[in-house]
Formats: structure tokens, C-alpha cells, sequence
């Protein structure tokens, strides 16, 4: 299952698993744009076996009722992508009372993570990738206003994001590995991908992105195509292992074909991973029973 699929690095992701004989299912906030994209998929691979699920990660009563389906439909899931992910302009507020980016990047998924992962548990080789993205490095997760109720700009609240899948992937691959179970938790970024994404930025950013320049902004973007080998080099490679990062190698990691890359320092603070997590609980009120964290030396 891919979150986001209808479009860019997710669809791209999406295609390519269902070329190569997954069972795949598209989870997306808009149902028809989703079954445009399954349409596009079964095109180009006939034989593939291509769903949707409708799932809008700022929503978590949709969270709860799309995990409610998948659990309905599916004894087991091989693979769960967490890719959806969005970033607002100005600041908005979700019907949950979460500020948008955050709700949207880190809390959905987080919450439907743990609302499936009993469908991953007991399948061997099974694994959960997080999407992350570059701009974590500049990130910071703000513990007393998560939610920019003190002001807010759009690269703050999308770098925080993608700060949290990191944390979010590091601690529960300590859980899970200290369960005992056969899945593993792994991390992506895709570089700078010429995509959709940057839709509602400003000009520059909508600018950069338009296929029209590829000649000129190479170097600096990659194509959707090329981008998505990050998530599926993660998803599916046998050598990779849990708690670990794939994306474009190289000390910008732009673009480039996957590799097992590096995240900031702040990653990997032990005491703010554990202390996102229990905020997660209590805020979108899922609770992980697969274990205890396993213990560790704080960073």
C-alpha cells in the first residue's frame, strides 16, 4: 500500500511495484483521482492487480475508516509506503485542531501506521517505509508549539515534518526489533523531485518545478521516475535493513540513483524520538502495542 499514489513520486512508486507482479493499493485523499491513476497503471501493466483506498491523512476520523477497510479487506499487508505528504503556504488548521503540514506528514501516517501494523506483524520480510525528505536536516521539532500557534512559515512547519518521519522510523525500528517481529522499519527521501508538490508555493518554487526547464535545473532536479527508486530501493531491496535511510547519495543528495545515505544529529536524539512518540499517542489517541522500545544510550 502506497499513501499519495495518484500522482508523482508516489504514483511512479506505485507503478513500478505493480509492473514487477505487487498487488498494489492506491490510498488517496481524492477517490476519483485515484482510480484515474489505477486506470493509468493497469494501462502500461495489464496483468497487475491495482485497488484504491480513499485516505486523507489531515482527517484522522478518514484514517480510522480507511484502516477500518484495509483491516477488512486484507488478512495481510507486505508493505506499507508512507509517501503522501503536502506542505500549506499560510496556516491552516485541521478539523482535528492540528496544524495542517504536521497533521498531514506526520500525525496520519503515524496514526494509520499503528492502526494496520498488525497486518504487517507476522508476514516475513514485511516493512514499513517513511517517506522523509532533505529539508529535515534544517528541521526542529518544537515541543511547546508543534502546532505554529505562535507564528508560522511554511518551510518551519515542512521541515519539522519530515523531521518527525525520521524520528517517527528510527523508534519504532527499535520496537519492533525489540518485539521480535519480522518487520522492519525503513526511511526514504527522493532528492528534489520534479513533481506536483510544489503546486501551492511560491512562484520561484512552481517555476524550478516545471518539466519545460529539466535542460537547465538537471542538476538540481530529478524526474519522478528516478526519484521513487529511493522508497522502492527501500521497500524491497534484501540487503536493506530496518532503521535504515535511502535516498540520492552525494553531500547536497539531490538527485542521483538511491544509496544508503546519513540524517542529521537531531534524528537521532533518542530522548525527542521517545518524547514525539508519546505526543503522537496522546494527540491522535493510537497507541502501539508491539512492544517496549529497546533501551538506549541518550544522544
Amino acid at each position: 500500500m502506497i499513501t499519495g499514489a495518484n500522482t508523482g513520486v508516489g504514483f511512479e512508486t506505485a507503478k513500478l511495484l505493480a509492473e514487477h507482479g505487487a498487488t498494489v493499493i492506491l490510498a488517496c485523499r481524492n477517490a476519483d483521482k485515484a482510480a484515474a491513476a489505477a486506470d493509468r497503471i493497469t494501462a502500461s501493466a495489464p496483468d497487475s492487480t491495482v485497488r484504491t483506498l480513499q485516505l486523507d491523512l489531515a482527517s484522522l476520523a478518514s484514517v480510522r475508516g480507511a484502516a477500518e477497510q484495509l483491516r477488512a479487506d486484507h488478512p495481510r499487508l507486505d508493505l506499507l509506503i508512507n509517501n503522501a505528504g503536502g506542505v500549506r503556504p499560510r496556516h491552516a488548521v485541521t478539523e482535528d485542531g492540528f496544524e495542517s503540514t504536521f497533521a498531514t506528514n506526520h500525525l496520519g501516517p503515524f496514526a494509520f501506521t499503528g492502526l494496520v501494523l498488525d497486518r504487517l506483524l507476522t508476514v516475513p520480510g514485511s516493512r514499513v517505509v517513511t517517506v522523509s525528505s532533505i529539508g529535515h536536516r534544517r528541521g526542529t521539532v518544537d515541543f511547546e508549539d508543534l502546532h505554529f500557534t505562535r507564528g508560522y512559515r511554511y518551510t518551519h512547519a515542512y521541515f519539522q515534518s519530515k523531521l518527525a518521519n525520521l524520528m517517527f522510523t528510527y523508534e519504532l525500528h527499535r520496537r519492533l526489533a525489540s518485539a521480535g517481529v519480522p518487520t522492519v522499519a525503513v526511511a526514504a527521501h527522493p532528492g528534489n523531485a520534479r513533481t506536483e508538490f510544489g503546486r501551492e508555493m511560491p512562484l520561484p518554487v512552481r517555476v524550478m518545478m516545471r518539466p519545460q526547464l529539466r535542460m537547465l535545473t538537471w542538476w538540481l532536479m530529478q524526474s519522478p521516475q528516478v526519484a521513487a527508486l529511493a522508497a522502492v530501493r527501500a521497500a524491497v531491496d534484501p540487503g536493506v535493513r530496518g532503521g535504515e535511510y535511502y535516498g540520492p547519495p552525494g553531500r547536497a543528495q539531490f538527485t542521483g540513483h538511491p544509496a544508503r545515505v546519513q540524517s542529521s544529529a537531531r534524528s537521532h536524539d533518542t530522548a525527542a524520538q521517545r518524547r514525539l512518540w508519546q505526543e503522537s499517542e496522546r494527540l491522535t489517541g493510537v497507541t502501539y502495542t508491539v512492544g517496549e522500545p529497546a533501551p538506549v544510550t541518550p544522544s
